[in-house]
């Protein structure tokens, strides 16, 4: 007794023609006007207006409260509820026209309140998807919409219109067929508006996410708005390249352990990001202008132009990292090979620009995958194409590996000699002492013998031949030889059998029989009559200068040279030069 008492009242509580709300009962009562029979065209015109700028205040309003009206429960739930009570009631009653009067009011609600949760769903879809995509999903839900819509327009009710009893419940059903056929209408009108302002509710959206939409509110002039926006981006973006760069430029340099790495980085890449910041203040600016909807071609063009400045940032911080540790490392170091850190340095800014040429090729559209697949395909092709690329590649790994010579080498190769300046990746590059730029591709040095120089730790060859007269005494001339290799034997400047050498250092693992030859190691001192020439008697003098730097040879060599000159004098050792000896036969008879 108690509930059927509860219901009574609740049932009396309501209103049998439905309460739909402020903004659902307005529409109705416009929408009966524009179709009403007597309605001429000024007063379709003059009401279809005002319903547009009831759709209009009621988006903007919602938006305004976006997360209130996410939140809040649907407004038709206690009449859907109570109202489903009343028909099992009516029905327990045998009240035919009071149950129909019911179902149609429900069905309204039902419709409504479907209604509310689609509106819902579109506001959550604004702030998920830019705005293609958002029209996309807009379809879908209009999709979804009419098929819903339809599951309860599925009954004719026209008929009972035409019922000429003027009972309390008739008149009650007739107004409550008429509200579900208006509202039915309203569904339509609801996603016409909405296709109508979809740009206008995005961009109002983007203005309520900025914590914007009051402003523009008041001021009613988008136009005006969007240019005091984009006047305080502008603003905003010569703040951040005048001022606060430069208060992180001396925040950085500040710190010690920063100061040389961030001095050189921050001046390698000020331009480029200050470039980088117009750029992204231009994007902007259109952003703004265009209500928040990005231009597909434009974004795309930014986009590339963006990958090209991160390259080149990437680029300049890298080789202004690598330009500081280089500067560190002593030009005398032997345990650094400096072309290994010169092909490591190009290589890997190699890679910076290939991975810049990929991001480029990405925001272009380009199927990267179906690049990356196709250069197996490829491949063969560009290998013939760039065989002697190739070549040269795998000509610097081979230099590299094999350890044939460094940078400041002395070398001949292939008949061209001079000092390594750089082995590159492609061609080695020598100065020659006539102080010419020879270019030998890595290929040729690779599948050619190579003469260093500079592989010697002691011991600089000092080869000559002195020519003596035939007259020479050979007593005298034996003590000539003993005495030249006595002096060469205890000469300070040349190797001998007793000079030493320190050995020490990284142990090999390789097998070599004499640790001499390994390392560049020649003590040979030979001083001998060695033959009987057309015009001389010649001495061979084979010795080696402990130096071999050229310079210090030299004078070594010159010092000896002296000393030999006096010996022969002291022995009366005379030296032999061309000469012709004539003969006449009468003078020998």
């Amino acid at each position: 007794m108690r509930f059927i008492l509860f219901l009574s009242l609740l049932i009396l509580s309501l209103n049998a023609q439905g309460n739909f709300g402020t903004f659902i009962d307005k529409q109705i009562q416009l929408t009966k006007i524009v179709n009403s029979k007597d309605a001429t065209r000024e007063i379709i015109l003059k009401t279809t207006k005002e319903q547009e700028k009831l759709y209009s205040k009621m988006f903007e309003n919602v938006l305004l409260n976006k997360a209130e009206y996410l939140d809040r429960k649907s407004q038709y739930i206690s009449e859907i509820y109570a109202l489903s009570k009343i028909i099992k009631i009516n029905k327990k009653s045998a009240n035919k026209y009071a149950v129909l009067r019911d179902e149609v009011l429900l069905k309204s609600y039902k419709i409504l309140d479907y209604q509310d949760k689609m509106f819902k769903e579109i506001l959550l879809a604004l702030d998920k998807y830019e705005y293609k995509e958002f029209q996309i999903r807009l379809g879908d839900i209009f999709e979804k919409n009419k098929i819903e819509v339809d599951k309860f327009n599925n009954q004719d009710y026209n008929k009972y219109l035409d019922f000429t009893d003027k009972s309390k419940v008739i008149k009650e059903l007739q107004e409550n067929i008429q509200n579900y056929y208006l509202i039915i209408e309203l569904t339509s009108d609801t996603l016409k508006y909405i296709s109508l302002f979809d740009k206008k509710i995005y961009t109002i959206n983007k203005y309520s996410q900025f914590k914007l939409l009051k402003p523009i509110l008041y001021i009613n002039d988008l136009a005006v708005v969007k240019l005091i926006i984009i006047i305080f981006l502008i603003l905003l973006v010569y703040l951040i390249r005048k001022v606060v760069y430069k208060t992180l430029e001396k925040y950085i340099v500040g710190i010690k352990s920063l100061e040389k790495y961030s001095k050189n980085i921050l001046d390698s890449i000020r331009k480029l990001v200050e470039t980088l910041i117009i750029f992204i203040n231009i994007e902007l600016v259109l952003y703004v202008y265009n209500d928040f909807v990005p231009f597909a071609l434009v974004d795309m063009l930014f986009n590339i132009v963006y990958s090209i400045l991160f390259t080149f940032i990437i680029y300049a911080i890298v080789n202004s990292i690598a330009s500081i540790k280089v500067s560190k490392i002593q030009i005398n170091s032997d345990s650094i090979k400096y072309e290994i850190i010169n092909i490591a340095i190009k290589i890997l800014n190699f890679l910076i620009f290939v991975m810049g040429i990929l991001l480029i090729l990405y925001f272009s559209g380009v199927n990267l995958t179906a690049v990356l697949s196709g250069l197996g395909i490829g491949g063969f092709a560009i290998a013939l194409a760039a065989k002697d690329s190739l070549a040269n590649f795998f000509g610097t790994l081979s230099i590299l590996f094999s350890d044939m010579f460094s940078q400041g080498d002395w070398i001949d190769v292939d008949g061209k000699e001079g000092t390594v300046v750089e082995i590159g990746l492609r061609v080695t590059t020598l100065r020659t002492f006539d102080n010419a730029i020879i270019s030998i591709p890595n290929a040729v040095i690779a599948n050619n013998d190579v003469k260093n120089w500079n592989r010697r730790s002691l011991g600089r060859r000092i080869k000559m031949k002195i020519g003596v007269k035939y007259d020479s005494n050979p007593a005298m001339l034996r003590k000539t030889i003993e005495d030249i290799y006595t002096m060469l034997d205890k000469h300070p400047s040349i190797a001998n059998k007793d000079t030493s050498f320190n050995y020490n250092g990284k142990q090999s693992t390789r097998v070599v029989r004499s640790r001499d030859d390994d390392k560049g190691v020649k003590k040979t001192l030979l001083v001998f009559l060695d033959e009987f020439d057309a015009s001389s008697i010649n001495i061979l003098i084979y010795c080696f200068a402990k130096t071999i730097q050229w310079k210090e040879w030299l004078a070594v060599k010159q010092d000896v040279m002296f000393e030999i000159m006096d010996i022969m004098q002291k022995n009366n050792i005379e030296f032999a030069f061309p000469s012709l000896s004539v003969y006449h036969e009468n003078e020998l008879k």
